[in-house]
């Protein structure tokens, strides 16, 4: 059977986007040779842009991640490295000749609350003696997919300030830690979102930062269900390790990285808050992706 109008219509305007955010990231990545040079004349910052103490401190936390209590870099809430390219006169331009830009990003972990936690939820609001509250919490207790299957409002509330987001989704398997869904029952919404002009990206799941099997294989899951390739990508829990996290992500065929940055902080982990291409300590050359570095995680706030 034909496809119809509407089909193709559709698959242009994905195909359009797609380049869009291509031509951005390429424009992006030729800017960064630009960048390194730069640093390099500051040795200090230098070795904060390439992360030269991760290399050398071994400890990790729980989740084989890099915590800021670790770091000897104390002034997190200063973007020093990217302060010191804007000094030199560095510029890195944005699209529509903007000053600045927020990416603004959700990670899916779950989707369906289960009855005993909205269960839970209703008897806490009843003892605070919020009525409204428990009463709505006693609606969603009939419904699986309330109240976070709330995609097109968020997506509603983000049009009214004229901004997009991106999504990143598990697409992880029956058994796996932390399986909360299956990817392929979302193909109508993970659909929606893209036609309306928001990215949907991989959310990579516990072994993924490390395990390029693992990677590979939840690209691919969401790959079929997006029905175009996957670009973006941020790992569950912040899991990450410098530099192997970026190589893997960049022979996958990720273009960029979102989840570069400190869970147990605020802040620039290495003093930069614009985009950048990484680089190998190890091997003396910069990889193949881009970094847009994670500033503010909700859970860490919450801390």
């Amino acid at each position: 059977m034909p496809p119809t109008f509407s089909c193709i219509q559709t698959v242009a305007k994905r195909t359009k986007r797609t380049r869009t955010y291509t031509r951005f990231i390429n424009n992006i990545l030729r800017l960064v040779m630009q960048m390194h040079e730069i640093l390099q004349q500051d040795p200090e910052l230098w070795n904060l842009f390439t992360c030269a103490e991760e290399y050398r401190i071994p400890l990790r936390d729980g989740y084989d991640r890099f915590p800021h209590y670790l770091s000897n870099h104390r002034d997190v809430f200063v973007p020093c490295a990217s302060q010191y390219l804007s000094g030199q006169g560095y510029y890195l331009g944005y699209p529509d000749d903007q000053p600045f830009a927020v990416c603004l990003t959700h990670d899916i972990d779950m989707i369906y609350k289960p009855a005993l936690f909205k269960g839970y939820d209703a008897l806490k609001s009843l003892k605070g003696g919020g009525i409204a509250k428990t009463l709505a919490s006693v609606w969603q207790l009939r419904s699986k997919k309330l109240p976070w299957f709330n995609f097109q409002e968020i997506m509603a509330l983000e049009e009214k300030y004229e901004a997009k987001s991106s999504f990143y989704f598990l697409a992880l398997a029956p058994g796996d830690q932390d399986y909360a869904y299956n990817i392929r029952n979302l193909e109508a919404e993970i659909g929606m979102i893209d036609d309306a002009g928001w990215e949907v990206g991989l959310h990579g799941g516990h072994r993924a930062y490390c395990d390029p099997h693992a990677l590979a294989t939840e690209k691919r899951r969401l790959e079929v269900v997006l029905g175009r390739p996957v670009i973006g990508y941020r790992n569950h829990y912040l899991r990450f390790q410098v530099p192997e996290t970026w190589e893997n992500l960049s022979r996958a065929g990720f273009r960029y990285d979102t989840t570069f940055g400190h869970a147990d902080c605020v802040g620039f982990r290495n003093g930069m808050c614009h985009p950048f291409k990484p680089y190998d300590f190890r091997t003396g050359r910069q990889i193949d992706i881009l970094e847009i570095p994670l500033t503010i995680m909700d859970c860490t706030l919450d801390a």
